[in-house]
């Protein structure tokens, strides 16, 4: 018998994290078999809802690297500014003054943009990981009632399959016996009454057509 997991069971959740613990679980939204697997089974509501904040979380991060990147090279190129600038700050010219200043505050700006993104980096893959297992459990729930319906389907179709087989040998039994007996009932009157007497009456009678055969008196 297919099982069933209990939703919202913490015990069963805690069972199911520590026999998954070392496995790698695909990141489901990204996996074309399980796109597939859904449009299959047809998607539930709280499915729906797991995918959509899976892909949003997915969406961020790939903005929060992109972002890392561009402030990286940003932050680079700022670097860059104040060391060339640095041959002309013995000519106390107020705007290099000032351009390194702006540089720098740049750059400061950069170092806390940078700070906070790295920290949402490090937090993101916890919340994907999260929403991905709950998406998991989610798309288990369905197979497996889908399993359940399709075998419970399975049985009763077995069990009618079987009461059919049975009935059928019943009924092959019945036209046998059946035919057996017309055949010993031809036979007998045959016998007693010769064929010329029996054609009288079958005219009369009209048995069906697929009368035995009976060998004819002499």
């Amino acid at each position: 018998m297919i099982g069933k997991r209990k939703k919202g069971n913490k015990q069963d959740d805690r069972k199911y994290r520590a026999a998954l613990e070392g496995r790698k679980i695909p990141i489901l939204t990204l996996d074309n078999k399980w796109h597939k697997l859904i449009a299959r089974l047809g998607a539930t509501a709280e499915i729906t809802r797991l995918a959509e904040s899976l892909n949003d979380l997915l969406k961020r991060q790939g903005k929060v690297n992109t972002e890392l990147k561009d402030i990286h090279r940003l932050k680079k190129k700022l670097m860059e500014n104040i060391v060339a600038s640095m041959d002309e700050i013995e000519t106390e010219d107020p705007f290099v003054d000032k351009k390194m200043e702006e540089s720098r505050r740049l750059i400061e700006e950069c170092n806390l943009k940078m700070g906070r993104y790295r920290d949402e980096n490090l937090e993101l893959p916890k919340e994907i990981d999260a929403i991905n297992y709950k998406l998991m459990l989610a798309t288990m729930d369905l197979c497996y009632d889908r399993l359940r319906q399709n075998t419970k389907v399975i049985h009763e179709i077995d069990e009618w399959l079987t009461k059919t087989r049975i009935e059928l040998k019943k009924q092959v039994l019945k036209k046998q016996d059946s035919e057996t007996v017309n055949f010993e009932l031809y036979s007998y009157m045959h016998d007693i009454f010769g064929s010329r007497v029996i054609e009288i009456f079958d005219m009369e009678y009209n048995p069906a057509q697929n009368r035995p055969e009976v060998k004819k008196s002499k």
